[in-house]
């Protein structure tokens, strides 16, 4: 089933601290017992950040909790340990960079959501279109981007084409909590070509207004 709320238990059993052997959450830190920085573990990007599982995130919130324990792994807290705590601490911070990236981005975060939930996604790679809708829709903008003659047209699209991402990140946070997979597969894709046509804009705009627009 897939989960839209964190749930603790979701994240593994307890393990043994690598250096006193006293009982270790799978996405701590530090052992309470001794002190010592733990291995990264296998855990998913929402439980490594203390975050809920959800499409649906609070910018500042994710924030938060990644500054807040990257802090906590800064290496001048660690130039006295041991090599395998720096080496470890590094680990802790490489993978908390990654849970960072990938549930920052709306278009990455739903796919991350996707695949948890046992759907192939890419947005990586270019796709060929199947839904006729959304093929339409494709076209039809990306002729008028080509059309428009002057700053202020593109400006207008690129406005029109951001306001239309907007709609389709708050249409994934209702398709992700009401367990609309089929349809969050079919927003991300909308989505990441959405995001390519308002990037698009945004750039034309620029190269014909100037780059202190």
């Amino acid at each position: 089933m897939f989960m839209t709320e964190f749930d603790p238990s979701s994240s593994g059993a307890i393990v043994p601290c690598w250096s006193c052997k006293g009982p270790i959450a799978p996405r701590a830190l530090f052992c309470s017992t001794c002190g010592a920085v733990q291995p990264p573990g296998n855990t998913d990007h929402f439980t490594r950040l203390g975050l809920r599982r959800a499409y649906a995130l609070d910018p500042a919130e994710l924030d938060r909790q990644y500054f807040g324990f990257q802090r906590r792994l800064h290496p001048d807290r660690f130039a006295t340990r041991t090599p395998r705590e720096r080496a470890l601490s590094q680990q802790q911070a490489t993978a908390l960079n990654e849970a960072y990236e990938a549930l920052k981005d709306p278009l990455k975060r739903a796919a991350y959501l996707l695949r948890l939930a046992g759907r192939s996604v890419d947005i990586e790679q270019a796709a060929t279109v199947t839904d006729p809708e959304l093929l339409m829709e494709a076209m039809e903008m990306r002729e008028a981007l080509a059309d428009a003659e002057t700053a202020e047209d593109v400006a207008v699209l690129a406005a029109q084409a951001a306001a239309e991402v907007s709609l389709c990140e708050t249409a994934l946070g209702q398709a992700f909590a009401t367990q609309d997979l089929d349809a969050a597969g079919t927003l991300v894709t909308r989505l990441k070509y959405l995001g390519k046509l308002a990037e698009e804009a945004r750039s034309r705009k620029i190269r014909m207004m100037g780059p202190g627009v």
